[in-house]
């Protein structure tokens, strides 16, 4: 009797939809995207020396790799709606913490909100793959991006022109944004994820699959690619705002800019069939090549600071070229059998390059201004560029089908 009253969506929670994961993910581009340019500018304000912001990136990239290795193992004992909430709650934290803007508590700020960055896309992805489908994979993808959008076009410059209204304003939409992605979280309805039988064996860590990495050249090379070019976007979002300071442009201009590249992500359509109308080698070594020189010019004319900074934006319109074709090397060299292992490791360059790029900066610094950063990161994209010969040269030409969704599927 009683139960013929209760509401059908509360006995039977309606399947999250691909809009549904859409504006979570874009609830979560605004927490970060409106800090990704504060966050920088606050911990040069508390320390006062790039060689320290550098250091301390370099620490946080660490915890951040220690903690995306640890996560899946914690999963098995913390319900995953728990973990994914405490995620939320952590960027939550970080950004109240950082309103307090001593050294220890914007360090700690940066660390909390990195770490809730690694826990909550490794759930994320796991919600999706438990709840969406595999045709409906590059839908879900398109929508993300398209509702992330409007938070990673607007949130850094943003960020960094409420900063100098008010310090805590940014920081303050940030926990806000935090508090609504949990409260869209928990609407979604999505439990611990999806039940799935037991297996008989014993799962293997992706860490004994690197043996066979390291034996498959293609994936190491696609591996470099991915994380080089993540280097190149650490010296732009971090280095060049402390540029613009150090040459007396003003620390608006750092957010300002990175907004206007990001932008460039509704061009997206456009730069694909740019690299469509070529092989994938060709499209790749052009994008490495041509920031490369953008990053290298860069540090050869810092005397001319408005020069220099014309020519990192330039080479962070290639960054997005590489962001659209330079994963797709090691997504069609993945065996099969060995995509959810080799996916794991792939994913950790992401945090080897948050160690790598504070790390030799860190190194850098001690012998050269912030300049040498720039030029030192163009030898790096031109490392790429060199490896990128050995690719096939018909990668990507008739046999495989360019659709968005697709590319994973590719053997």
């Amino acid at each position: 009797m009683h139960e013929r009253r209760i509401p059908e969506w509360v006995r039977h929670a309606p399947a999250p939809s691909v809009r549904d994961f859409g504006i979570l993910a874009g609830f979560e581009a605004i927490v970060r995207g409106i800090l990704i340019s504060v966050f920088p500018l606050a911990m040069y304000r508390a320390l006062g020396d790039a060689s320290s912001v550098s250091f301390l990136y370099f620490l946080v990239g660490v915890i951040s790799l220690i903690a995306g290795l640890m996560v899946p193992f914690l999963i098995r004992f913390v319900p995953r709606r728990w973990a994914y909430t405490v995620g939320c709650l952590m960027f939550i934290g970080g950004a109240l913490l950082a309103i307090e803007g001593s050294p220890a508590a914007v360090v700690g700020a940066l660390a909390l909100n990195t770490v809730a960055t690694v826990v909550t896309f490794i759930c994320f992805n796991a919600y999706v793959l438990d709840y969406i489908s595999k045709i409906e994979l590059g839908k879900c993808e398109t929508s993300r991006m398209f509702y992330s959008a409007l938070g990673w076009a607007g949130g850094p410059m943003a960020g960094v022109l409420l900063l100098e209204v008010w310090p805590p304003a940014p920081f303050v939409i940030s926990a806000v944004a935090g508090a609504v992605m949990l409260i869209q979280f928990w609407r979604m309805r999505l439990g611990n994820g999806k039940l799935i039988t037991k297996a008989r064996g014993t799962a293997k860590n992706p860490l004994a699959f690197l043996p066979r990495f390291f034996a498959q050249p293609r994936l190491v090379a696609g591996y470099l690619f991915a994380m080089i070019r993540s280097c190149g976007w650490w010296i732009y979002v971090v280095y060049l705002p402390i540029f613009a300071i150090q040459n007396g442009l003003g620390e608006q201009l750092g957010g300002i800019l990175l907004s206007t590249t990001n932008a460039m992500l509704f061009a997206a359509p456009l730069i694909l069939r740019w690299v469509q109308g070529r092989s994938i080698r060709t499209a790749v070594r052009v994008g490495f090549a041509a920031c490369g020189t953008c990053f290298v010019t860069a540090g050869a004319i810092a005397g001319w600071p408005i020069a220099a900074v014309a020519a990192l934006v330039l080479g962070s319109i290639w960054l997005i070229v590489l962001d659209i074709c330079a994963g797709l090397p090691f997504l069609m060299a993945v065996k099969p059998s060995e995509r959810t292992e080799m996916s794991a490791i792939y994913s950790s360059y992401r945090d080897v390059s948050g160690i790598l790029t504070p790390g030799v900066a860190s190194l850098v610094l001690l012998i050269s201004p912030v300049a040498g950063v720039f030029a030192v990161g163009g030898l790096a994209l031109f490392g790429a560029w060199a490896v990128a010969v050995n690719l096939h040269p018909r990668l990507g030409k008739p046999r495989m089908t360019f659709q968005p969704g697709s590319l994973a599927e590719t053997g």
